[in-house]
């Protein structure tokens, strides 16, 4: 079992503003899911958040932004969220998610900032046309790669409960593996009545090995996350994550569902003498 585990929160920064298809996501508005929907959220409300991360023990805080990719006024925005976390709250780590962007973008996010950038494969080139059809799998592949270029972190992970089979869920292992990521998060679908998706069907046991498939098959991450979906997927089994080689989970709220509060997570890895992973100057 891993003895420090790294803490990471997100915080949704617009949401619900996507006119992509994606099939397992509540932020599209073709599926009118309700969420809370708004353009930019206020730089006061981002702070406290960010804030109330860093005094939960985060060290990663993610700024997450509904869309297909950058664009300016998007870049503009997190630029200027980034500016001001910074000199605010230095403790963190800023993590950038804002779909796909080009090496420039992704340059102009580190120059403000951002350390890291989040773009996940969500699944195999071959199942994706199945929950995607309005960009492709190699478009984000390809981000992935930009990040890579870009030397900022590479965080890149994918779903797991969405209809794949297990050849496709190794599949995207591999190509999660062949970007060398620093962090991989895996996430288990969490179904909105909205979404044309069947509920996640996996198992607490299945989800458990997935974790430990997931660890084996990229051995160089430095972090296995287990993030969306975590609270539903695994109930009064969560501390099991650790033993099949979980390392970082999400804490707090998702993106458009809640979480449990934090201190449980910490009491969680109080009970078994975990860690809490400290920022390396």
């Amino acid at each position: 079992m891993n003895k420090e585990i790294f803490l990471c929160s997100i915080c949704n920064i617009n949401s619900g503003t996507c006119n992509e298809d994606c099939k397992f996501c509540s932020q599209s508005v073709r599926y009118k899911a309700d969420i809370q929907r708004y353009k930019q959220k206020n730089i006061e409300d981002i702070l406290k958040e960010a804030k109330i991360a860093r005094d939960g023990g985060a060290l990663g805080f993610c700024l997450v932004t509904a869309d297909k990719g950058l664009n300016k006024k998007t870049l503009d925005f997190v630029c200027s969220i980034a500016k001001v976390l910074t000199k605010e709250v230095p403790q963190l780590r800023l993590i950038a998610c804002n779909g796909t962007a080009s090496v420039e973008q992704l340059l102009t996010l580190k120059a403000s900032g951002i350390k890291a950038y989040n773009h996940n494969l969500e699944t195999s080139k071959a199942f994706y046309p199945q929950i995607c059809t309005t960009h492709s799998w190699d478009e984000r592949y390809s981000t992935c790669k930009n990040v890579n270029e870009a030397g900022l972190v590479l965080i890149t992970g994918g779903i797991f409960g969405l209809g794949e089979t297990q050849e496709d869920r190794v599949s995207m292992l591999e190509s999660l593996n062949s970007l060398n990521p620093t962090s991989v998060p895996i996430n288990f679908y969490h179904h909105n009545e909205a979404l044309e998706l069947q509920p996640n069907s996996l198992t607490t046991d299945e989800a458990l090995n997935l974790i430990k498939l997931t660890r084996e098959t990229i051995p160089n991450a430095q972090r296995i996350m287990v993030a969306g979906g975590r609270e539903i997927m695994f109930g009064e089994r969560q501390e099991e994550i650790f033993n099949y080689g979980a390392n970082s989970i999400v804490i707090g709220n998702y993106l458009t569902t809640n979480g449990r509060v934090i201190s449980k997570d910490l009491d969680m890895l109080e009970y078994l003498s975990l860690k809490v992973a400290k920022l390396v100057k």
